[in-house]
């Protein structure tokens, strides 16, 4: 028996995300005294998936078919669920993002397994029961989710688990072939075009993400300037994104991207609760506004009243001889 693991990579490397999920479910494994067994669909390199083994994977089944190098749900779950088969796993992880999204809930369907989505830490295990911690109510909540059947499928928040090196050997890997149906290709994404060569929001470990505050569009260039020096993903908050500050790609709330950074700097936000849906899974949270009565500063680790104007080129000046030093 197994643990199988769908992996992510984007322009032939593994995305943080995947290694994510590997340790995970290396740290169930080493409960249950099963092995992990991951799963990519693509083009990759072999030493890519080889270096998985360092994550805690034992074996890789790498599927290259030319047809199914741009992600296709329909396809995808049913190559994840062959797997499944094939290696008589009876846990399923995969990353809690845009493709996890899809694949997850059609996948737990295929399985009649029972689904935990957005796990935020690792599940108590008791014989074949898990008890997982998700998120709920739009990130206002946790909920405690028990899965006892037969089969089980865990989508992981991103950030919300470390990627944990071992001291493994390299991943074996299978070259695997699924059967499809022509069918299952009739959706299929043809082209991703990024709207930014930027961090990407979804994964990024640091978010600078900014409001009504800043006044105007002509003054975001101290933000960018800001997020450029910590490495970090630029985000707004909803109205900002309905006045055409910024694109809607950044708008980052309960009807934007929901958000899980390390660090989350929010500047010129007041933090309405919509807003706060998007970015309570932050491990850390930093406000900075001139008003001391924002709701923000509620749910803030660390909070600075006064004029962003004047606090944030501060705040990167100093980043930048800290780094330079």
């Amino acid at each position: 028996m197994a643990i199988l693991v769908y992996i992510e990579h984007s322009d032939g490397k593994i995305k943080k995300s995947a290694l994510e999920t590997i340790s995970y479910a290396k740290a169930i494994a080493e409960q249950t005294g099963e092995q992990v067994v991951a799963l990519s669909i693509g083009s990759i390199g072999v030493q890519e998936l080889k270096a998985l083994g360092n994550y805690g994977a034992s074996k890789v089944l790498n599927v290259t078919q030319d047809a199914l190098k741009q992600f296709a749900n329909q396809a995808y779950a049913n190559i994840i669920q062959q797997a499944v088969r094939q290696e008589d796993a009876k846990i399923v992880v995969l990353a809690h993002s845009f493709a996890g999204k899809g694949l997850a809930p059609r996948l737990a369907a295929k399985l009649s397994a029972g689904y935990a989505n957005g796990a935020m830490e690792l599940p108590e295990v008791d014989g074949a029961q898990l008890t997982v911690k998700v998120s709920a109510f739009s990130n206002k909540a946790f909920a405690l989710k028990s899965i006892d059947s037969p089969y089980k499928v865990i989508s992981v928040t991103p950030n919300a688990f470390e990627p944990r090196l071992i001291d493994g050997s390299e991943a074996e890997i299978v070259d695997f072939s699924p059967e499809l149906s022509p069918q299952n290709l009739d959706a299929v994404i043809q082209e991703i075009i990024r709207s930014t060569d930027k961090v990407s929001l979804p994964e990024a470990e640091i978010v600078v993400s900014a409001g009504r505050g800043l006044k105007g569009p002509e003054n975001w260039a101290m933000i960018e300037e800001l997020a450029d020096a910590l490495g970090a993903a630029t985000a707004c908050s909803k109205p900002v994104s309905d006045a055409g500050w910024r694109p809607h790609s950044e708008h980052v709330g309960q009807t934007g991207i929901v958000v899980s950074p390390n660090l989350y700097i929010a500047i010129g936000i007041s933090g309405a609760i919509q807003h706060l849906a998007g970015v309570s899974n932050s491990k850390t949270i930093v406000v900075i506004n001139q008003d001391p009565d924002a709701p923000f500063f509620k749910v803030a680790d660390y909070g600075i009243v006064g004029d962003a104007f004047q606090i944030v080129p501060q705040l990167t000046q100093a980043i930048k001889n800290l780094k330079h030093n």
